[in-house]
């Protein structure tokens, strides 16, 4: 019997449907959605898809006759997701049909500016909100967000708003009930979401990491790959926004700006200190700050994770504190992080937090933290303040809640 021989086509079209498995895995895995609502289309010579072809809306397939995209992805969030974005939609109205969602994170000012919300599954709508952003919100229908050259990119921006609305509707609720401003359909939509909660929340149970400083480059690359899956698995990071790193011989090992924080062994960058090489050009945008701290400290490890709940309160706080530089949560302080190098810029706001309390809190951004040897005190205390905060925002909610509402809110997490 000859042997089968396989084409260059066929080998293509093989390695396209591993990848978009890859991200229809990562999707679910996230909690992001389920496989059943998940439309991915990636396209070379021709278009492969995780289901049939025949399956796929004729209106998803007629974007890619409009854009020069090669990935396009559709999908319903899973809960809570879903759920918070029906409620911006419906909140943001106000009696009018909203174009836009305007979430106020540090993520989404910088990358989205804001995400489109259209009132049709047509190609036509989809086409015109995704040619001027990444993403766009399809009312009662999910999100479709695309890649100009892989299948991450799509995923990235889909992730991203997932995020973007989840710290958005609890930072609205904060204000709404903080201001005495919650009526009935709000109360019962807060106590709707707080019911779905749990499976987007980070599993708080400590992971134990490699134990003692990097002696040498493969220990210190082993430590940045180890303590990135960790952040990943306990759910302290949405889509690619974070970085590690560790200091070593003079050298910074951090992780590549763009990079999957869960698969990292090939996306370590070794920059010198002194800046004699420009091996940084691809490492992560916060390389400055990162050698800013290991200039003035004695750390030799740096995690950053975007954890929800510590963005929300790091959003009220700065909003309802009298003086932001002298506010911390959980004995951590609270810190500006504009884009930049100004004054209020993370390079230069969040080196003398981490030298005088070994951690940080970004307003809008997230969690810096540090330690002078592994990063099992750094994931220790990211997600004790994550905790944290989940915890104080819930008993915020429930301590403003006007008392002919708290029949509402049975089910507050605890």
């Amino acid at each position: 019997m000859p042997a089968t021989t396989t084409t260059g086509y066929e080998a293509g079209k093989d390695k396209m449907i591993s990848h978009i498995e890859k991200y229809t895995a990562k999707l679910v895995n996230q909690g992001l959605s389920m496989p059943n609502e998940v439309t991915m289309m990636l396209l070379d010579a021709d278009i492969s898809a995780n289901r049939p072809l025949d399956d796929c809306s004729p209106e998803l397939l007629g974007v890619f006759d409009r854009m020069n995209i090669n990935s396009l992805l559709f999908a319903r969030p899973a809960e809570p997701y879903w759920t918070i974005i029906n409620f911006l939609l419906e909140h943001n109205d106000k009696g009018a049909r909203s174009n836009k969602i305007v979430p106020q994170d540090c993520e989404t000012r910088t990358f989205f500016h804001d995400i489109p919300v259209i009132e049709h599954f047509s190609s036509d709508e989809i086409y015109e909100a995704l040619s001027a952003r990444k993403s766009v919100i399809i009312r009662n229908r999910g999100i479709a967000s695309w890649g100009h050259v892989s299948l991450e990119q799509a995923f990235v921006s889909f992730s991203s708003t997932c995020f973007s609305t989840y710290v958005k509707f609890f930072d609205d609720m904060l204000q709404i009930f903080s201001q005495d401003n919650a009526d009935e359909q709000t109360a019962k939509q807060l106590n709707l979401a707080l019911g779905l909660l749990k499976p987007s929340i980070p599993d708080f149970t400590t992971s134990t990491l490699h134990k003692g400083s990097a002696k040498t480059e493969i220990e210190a690359l082993m430590m940045i790959t180890e303590a990135g899956k960790a952040v990943v698995r306990h759910r302290l990071v949405d889509s690619f926004f974070g970085n590690i790193s560790v200091f070593l011989n003079e050298k910074i090992y951090i992780s590549q700006t763009g990079s999957s924080l869960e698969e990292l062994e090939t996306c370590i960058d070794e920059v010198p200190i002194d800046g004699s090489s420009s091996a940084g050009i691809t490492a992560s945008s916060e390389l400055s700050a990162h050698k800013n701290i290991y200039l003035t400290t004695k750390n030799k490890a740096i995690l950053h994770g975007h954890p929800k709940f510590s963005v929300i309160m790091s959003m009220h706080a700065a909003r309802t504190a009298s003086n932001e530089g002298k506010c911390n949560i959980f004995g951590m302080p609270l810190v500006s992080g504009d884009i930049g190098t100004g004054s209020r810029g993370i390079v230069n706001t969040v080196p003398p937090a981490i030298k005088n309390a070994g951690c940080a809190l970004v307003c809008g951004h997230g969690v810096f933290t540090a330690s002078n040897d592994d990063f099992n005190a750094p994931l220790t205390r990211m997600l004790k303040t994550e905790e944290y905060c989940l915890k104080e925002c819930i008993n915020i909610l429930r301590a403003c809640c006007p008392s002919s509402l708290t029949k509402f809110l049975p089910n507050l997490y605890n």
